[in-house]
């Protein structure tokens, strides 16, 4: 039987491995498994924990519901950064993943803080297919024109502000977006609208998972969207069906934080082959 933990961050949920006494690989079949809401666990992505290297005090791997592999998620950082400051003591750690660095500390009241540093806005970093001005930019689809921001978290966004993300077309614009020309690598999509002053409203289509309620990366990537774009300040409020996110553009370096609560949920154990369809 192999152990896990079922965390989330704001209902974006996740089964947390832990491979840093016991070898542990995750295949893209098994990703799918466990991720499976009926035959399997249950969650939006699955998480693997390895030893950090050099002054890391962890490696992330993460896995969508559809298996594969994507390069960071902030929810699950949180997650993550909570078990590793429980475990050491320790009030900051710092987490490796392929979308680069987390810098992660704890702000109190079950919350934590993670520090993407800068956001990434150039094309070909987010990435684009072709030139564009990632501030806005037209996105055809299905022959309606949509203004669209595009940002990187270490992971790509296409950031849409609509009237109201309450009645925005999720369930069928996201996934067509997600898959559009203009973003090899695919592309989470956020659709986002402001209530007043620095408060925003998001709804998400996550890549390789669906409708979530809740993505930190994405709420990195529109709190940076807005206030390119004029439309907030370097402090905003980001409301997901999940719950709040609060976000500043630090003055000093315009490094992204991110501050919110993470949970666990419970401990269980699982036979891994016995999962699955």
């Amino acid at each position: 039987m192999t152990p896990f933990l079922k965390m989330h961050g704001l209902g974006n949920d996740f089964v947390v491995f832990d491979a840093r006494k016991q070898a542990f690989v995750l295949d893209d079949d098994t990703a799918r498994a466990v991720a499976d809401r009926r035959f399997g666990i249950g969650c939006d992505q699955v998480i693997v924990i390895e030893n950090g290297r050099g002054d890391f005090d962890a490696v992330m791997k993460i896995k969508n519901a559809d298996g594969g592999e994507v390069e960071s998620c902030g929810n699950a950082a949180r997650c993550v950064a909570k078990l590793l400051m429980q475990e050491t003591g320790k009030d900051a750690v710092k987490i490796d993943t392929l979308g680069g660095p987390l810098f992660c500390t704890d702000a109190g009241g079950g919350n934590v803080t993670v520090d993407w540093g800068e956001a990434r806005t150039n094309w070909d970093q987010v990435p684009l297919a072709q030139p564009a001005d990632t501030n806005l930019f037209e996105l055809n689809v299905d022959g309606q024109r949509h203004q669209a921001s595009a940002v990187s978290m270490g992971n790509p966004h296409v950031v849409l502000f609509v009237d109201d993300a309450e009645t925005a077309p999720v369930a069928t614009l996201g996934p067509v977006i997600e898959k559009h020309p203009m973003f090899p690598a695919r592309t989470n999509v956020e659709f986002a609208s402001l209530h007043c002053n620095d408060r925003l409203r998001m709804r998400v289509w996550e890549r390789g998972v669906g409708i979530t309620e809740a993505c930190g990366s994405g709420a990195c990537a529109v709190a940076v969207a807005a206030f390119r774009r004029g439309l907030t300040g370097r402090k905003t409020q980001i409301v997901l069906d999940g719950g709040e996110l609060a976000l500043e553009i630090r003055e000093s370096d315009d490094h992204v934080l991110m501050t919110g609560p993470a949970t666990l949920a419970f401990r269980g154990e699982t036979d891994l082959k016995a999962l699955g369809r």
